[in-house]
């Protein structure tokens, strides 16, 4: 009887140290987990009442117009999302070649800026899943490259193409033309102009800016691959690696406003009703 009830009080013991174990697991998770939520980004904004956004100035994803307030695709995109969150917006217009750099750097919460979504970036930073998708664009100087029809006729050591710095389009260029010679620059105007005074024979573009340009400029340049895009090109909210709280949160807003988010891509990138607000 004493070795029965010896027994009883280990087995007792035992069940009521797992018990305690598994209580203190419950609770330091869920310690780790109110941690981790403080130290999200999301928090960040809904406390201090403000979302700041990273952006490049490039028509028509986000400019300036002719009163100095800035419009676009993103512009609207990044609104609407502060209003969602009720919170207020404000932007950070960034150079493109250190939009990654000034969000690891606290400079603004999360890039919302036409930013690809690609493997060598994704090592820096977490995207959320495509709120729009962005084509690979081409055009050519009539006269520079007259009769070009084929990415590879650009492919050439005697080929200048001009592209935006540390945007997407440089990778192209490198990748399907990596012969040419590559000339950078720090916004699409400059990429523009390069190829418009037949100093470069092409220009690498994310979509609808090659449209654009040739349908603004065609007695000088053409899109040579009829309306065919290079490849498309997924695009992706941005936030510092480490705030999985951020990336849901983005995501569901995404899913949520889909049909939203489409109607206000055709509006700016299917059509040029907006053209009146650019300042010149």
């Amino acid at each position: 009887m004493r070795k029965r009830r010896w027994a009883m009080i280990v087995v007792s013991a035992i069940v009521f140290t797992a018990v305690m174990t598994g209580l203190q697991t419950v609770a330091g998770a869920g310690d780790t987990q109110r941690k981790l939520s403080k130290e999200s980004v999301i928090e960040t904004i809904m406390d201090r009442g403000v979302m700041k956004v990273g952006l490049g100035i490039f028509v028509p994803w986000s400019f300036k117009d002719k009163t100095g307030k800035l419009k676009g695709f993103e512009v609207d995109v990044a609104a609407k999302l502060a209003q969602d969150m009720g919170v207020k917006i404000e932007f950070v217009p960034t150079e493109w070649s250190g939009i990654i750099p000034s969000l690891l750097t606290g400079k603004f919460d999360v890039v919302i800026g036409g930013l690809g979504i690609t493997t060598k970036r994704a090592l820096s930073v977490n995207f959320t899943i495509p709120y729009s998708w962005s084509g690979m664009d081409v055009v050519v100087n009539k006269k520079k490259a007259a009769g070009v029809s084929r990415l590879d006729e650009l492919n050439k050591k005697d080929v200048v193409i001009a592209v935006r710095m540390g945007a997407t389009p440089a990778a192209a260029a490198r990748k399907y033309a990596p012969l040419a010679t590559l000339r950078q620059f720090e916004d699409d105007a400059a990429v523009l102009q390069e190829v418009l005074n037949g100093n470069a024979h092409a220009a690498f573009s994310s979509s609808p800016t090659p449209a654009f340009w040739a349908a603004d400029y065609a007695d000088q340049i053409y899109r040579p691959f009829g309306g065919e895009y290079i490849y498309k090109d997924p695009i992706g909210f941005a936030v510092r690696k480490g705030d999985p709280d951020a990336v849901f949160f983005f995501n569901a807003w995404i899913r949520d406003n889909d049909k939203w988010l489409e109607e206000k891509d055709a509006y700016w990138f299917g059509s040029k009703e907006w053209k009146g607000m650019v300042s010149k």
